[in-house]
């Protein structure tokens, strides 16, 4: 395996590398697969591609009779609750993504009925000059988000216009967030906006769109500046982009702040989750508690946010209170809306009970 052993691993999700592997192909039965997995083998796939994805899909399964088999008692929170299904999701990423498959340089991926997938590996990971490793569980996050990026996402509070969300960049496919900030009055002769956080670039584009004439959109990860920067490009838009943590530092204050930080507090086990969980709500307490200096007199500061990680046990509406309390800030309005996601209504969620009291809210506040 000394071969294998000098070939870079790559895993945008921060997986460790593996320190067993088995070399397989087509002829390994799923069982045997599933206890190598198990034991922390990884298998080395030199074989069909379609029957990689097939054993990637069977071992899936098996993980999931073997937690049915295991008929755990139900948890008796709501927060116990969603730190099981955490470890059973960490537990499921780490088991299927022992599944690896070796690149050539340049992406090329050398087994039979294989698709190109150089440019789907190259926008989500960057260039290839030499062979590498990578689990095909990664490898297909690369081709979904490659197919998102370029289909697009509609967009309907910008008219149906589609934003293009790079790997690892949040996919605006909530947008019932967007319908908030497209009805929100805006405050009294506001001119000047910032975005902070822009990912996408999506709430500054609405911002744009709604006539406010000096938009300025911050974030401080490349994949973010890279598709906001692309997203004001193709809508004709003249957001200026800034790289910054949180407040750009040298901008004139500006009357309407607008952030939606990650809603739930915890640590991120993937790129994308990022925009999904905030350790400590540290985004969260650093807006509240730098923003008041950035306003106009009069000017406004909208936080989105939901709170299902008050009905999770995560973080109470106190707490929130609090911080904006301790900010200098006051209340000045706020509108509700309810989730339309799917698993707003999937009662086979483990997390259903929480999900479906789910409410977004955008919290105007002044100094």
């Amino acid at each position: 395996m000394s071969e294998l052993d000098a070939l870079p691993w790559r895993s945008h999700s921060g997986a460790p590398r593996p320190k067993r592997w088995a070399l397989v192909d087509d002829t390994l039965n799923a069982d045997r697969a599933y206890k190598l997995v198990c034991e922390g083998t990884a298998l080395l796939w030199q074989g069909d591609y379609h029957q990689a994805r097939q054993m990637l899909q069977a071992l899936g399964r098996r993980i999931e009779q073997a937690r049915a088999r295991r008929k755990a008692a139900p948890p008796a929170t709501l927060l116990e609750a969603f730190h099981q299904h955490r470890k059973a999701q960490a537990e499921r990423a780490r088991i299927l993504g022992l599944l690896v498959l070796r690149f050539e340089a340049g992406h090329a991926l050398e087994l039979r009925r294989a698709p190109d997938v150089r440019a789907a590996a190259e926008a989500a990971i960057g260039p290839a000059e030499q062979p590498y490793l990578a689990s095909l569980r990664e490898l297909l996050g690369w081709i979904g988000a490659w197919e998102w990026r370029q289909q697009g996402v509609p967009v309907p509070a910008l008219g149906g216009a589609r934003i293009h969300p790079h790997y690892g960049v949040f996919s605006p496919v909530r947008g019932e967030y967007l319908d908030l900030i497209a009805q929100a009055p805006l405050p009294a002769s506001a001119r000047r906006a910032w975005d902070i956080g822009t990912g996408s670039g999506v709430i500054a584009a609405l911002l744009a769109r709604r006539g406010l004439q000096a938009v300025v959109a911050t974030d401080n990860a490349p994949a973010a500046l890279a598709c906001a920067a692309e997203t004001f490009a193709q809508l004709g838009l003249p957001v200026r982009l800034r790289e910054a943590n949180l407040f750009p530092t040298d901008e004139a204050p500006a009357d309407l702040i607008v952030c939606n930080p990650p809603w739930l507090p915890g640590k991120a086990s993937s790129a994308v989750e990022t925009a999904i969980y905030d350790p400590d709500s540290r985004m969260l307490k650093g807006f509240l508690a730098g923003v008041g200096p950035h306003l106009a007199p009069r000017g406004e500061a909208w936080l989105i946010l939901s709170d299902l990680a008050e009905h999770l046990g995560l973080r109470s509406r106190a707490e929130l209170e609090a911080w904006i309390a301790a900010a200098g800030l006051k209340v000045l309005g706020r509108l509700d809306i309810r989730p339309r996601h799917g698993k707003a209504q999937d009662r086979e969620d483990p997390l259903h009970a929480a999900r479906s009291k789910e409410v977004t809210s955008l919290w105007r506040l002044g100094r």
